[in-house]
């Protein structure tokens, strides 16, 4: 209990820094028509920011729904590597509480859990569920208020408040760059992501096609440093 509520308090930051864009994604997503309710229940099912704001878009745009749904698992791949990374954190706990754990794990409270556990090897998996609980109800809270303001506000796009669901995309982006090895293989992702477009393709196969071919690319270059088989 005392590790739970000592990551309970150290993502506190870091959650209120979600709770802003998590309060931009729910007063756009009732701007293009999603109930509070709806937004409430995919924060906390979905729990993953950037498979939310793709999906709301999709679905707001465009009929791709397939697409929508895949370009949300290609952006969130990297959360094999997270689960995997936590495996000596949760062998201890039983399947349900495995599961509960892996659900609320997210960018920051795997992150922070990680550094704490660098500095002390007593830290585990109480202090990543806590974390992952204040996590999970701050962003699930702040969309679930964006949304219920943005049922009452008019048109945000008139005000150009449009561009909130693109900064916080460089807001998550921002947070997971890791200085030039990313370089290639986010340039790579762009780049092929706009040319699809250029061609037509709807926004969501584009995002998985550029994601794909960063993928690609970021696995050459492990390989050429020798940090993969």
């Amino acid at each position: 209990m005392h590790f739970m509520k000592h990551g309970l308090i150290a993502i506190l930051p870091l959650a209120a820094g979600a709770a802003i864009y998590g309060f931009a994604f729910g007063l756009l997503a009732a701007q293009v028509g999603f109930p509070w309710w709806g937004v409430g229940f995919m924060s906390a099912i979905v729990h993953a920011g950037s498979s939310q704001i793709v999906a709301v878009e999709q679905f707001a745009n465009s009929s791709a729904i397939i697409g929508a749904a895949l370009a949300g698992a290609t952006l969130n791949l990297r959360y094999i590597g997270i689960v995997a990374s936590l495996s000596e954190i949760l062998k201890e706990l039983p399947l349900p509480l495995k599961i509960v754990a892996i659900h609320i794990t997210g960018d920051e409270n795997w992150a922070l859990t990680m550094a704490e556990r660098a500095r002390s090897p007593s830290i585990g998996a109480p202090f990543l569920m806590g974390s992952g609980l204040a996590m999970i109800s701050v962003w699930t809270f702040s969309t679930i208020m964006g949304a219920v303001v943005g049922t009452i506000l008019p048109d945000l796009e008139k005000f150009g408040l449009g561009f909130a669901f693109t900064a916080a995309f460089i807001a998550m982006g921002r947070s997971l760059w890791k200085g030039t090895p990313n370089l290639i293989p986010w340039l790579s992702a762009f780049t092929f992501t706009v040319i699809a477009v250029m061609f037509g393709l709807p926004q969501a196969y584009a995002i998985v096609i550029g994601a794909t071919v960063g993928l690609l690319f970021s696995c050459f270059i492990r390989v050429k440093q020798g940090r993969l088989p």
